[in-house]
């Protein structure tokens, strides 16, 4: 799986001028009262002024990972590769782990592996094979790719870009970040976390509640 930040707008220094343009204020350097102020605002839910920086990430990742993450509206505009037009060979995801499952529902599994990995990863494995051979099979014989698709398991790789802003990223990282989020989509929030982190060190850190 990969998250690469195409583009950003903004800085740290945006939500402090969006903040201070109430009162006709503005900062040309960040200050120490600069990021007292953004504290301030991320403690207080004063959430505008984290929307106006922006981000945008080009993602690829497995379509059950993608559809979780696909929930997230608000805030967000989101491209993604069709296979309606596409038809190259797909490329299906792999785990080193098939985790046990949780009897807690809200969890979804456990970190320890089945017994039989071997067997699963085999079943896996074969399932796959079979159903991009299907498909495969169907396009050379003159199927639409937006039919021949529906052949396709979940785990196949799909692309998309993801554009918002830095206050709807950090509602994105608050939940999917979890312990309780499923493991492979809080892998992709984790790279999200990092980049926004980077680009935006002081705002992130305050609506993450990093000390």
């Amino acid at each position: 799986m990969q998250v690469d930040l195409i583009d950003h707008m903004g800085s740290d220094l945006t939500v402090v001028n969006a903040a201070r343009v109430s009162f006709d204020k503005h900062s040309d350097e960040l200050s120490t009262q600069d990021k007292r102020l953004i504290r301030y605002l991320a403690d207080h839910k004063h959430w505008t002024p984290f929307a106006h920086p922006q981000l945008q990430f080009r993602i690829k990742a497995p379509v059950f990972v993608a559809r979780q993450l696909g929930k997230h509206q608000i805030g967000l505009v989101w491209n993604e590769v069709s296979r309606r037009y596409v038809d190259a060979e797909p490329e299906a995801w792999e785990t080193d782990l098939w985790r046990k499952r949780a009897e807690d529902k809200k969890q979804g599994s456990l970190e320890q592996g089945v017994a039989s990995q071997g067997i699963v990863d085999y079943m896996y494995k074969d399932a796959v094979r079979h159903a991009t051979d299907a498909y495969k099979g169907m396009i050379k014989l003159g199927v639409c790719p937006e039919q021949a698709r529906a052949v396709l398991p979940q785990s196949v790789y799909t692309e998309w870009y993801w554009t918002g802003s830095l206050y709807a990223f950090s509602r994105v990282c608050a939940l999917r970040l979890k312990p309780d989020a499923q493991l492979e989509t809080r892998e992709i929030a984790e790279k999200i976390d990092e980049h926004c982190l980077k680009a935006f060190p002081v705002s992130w850190s305050a609506l993450s509640l990093r000390s």
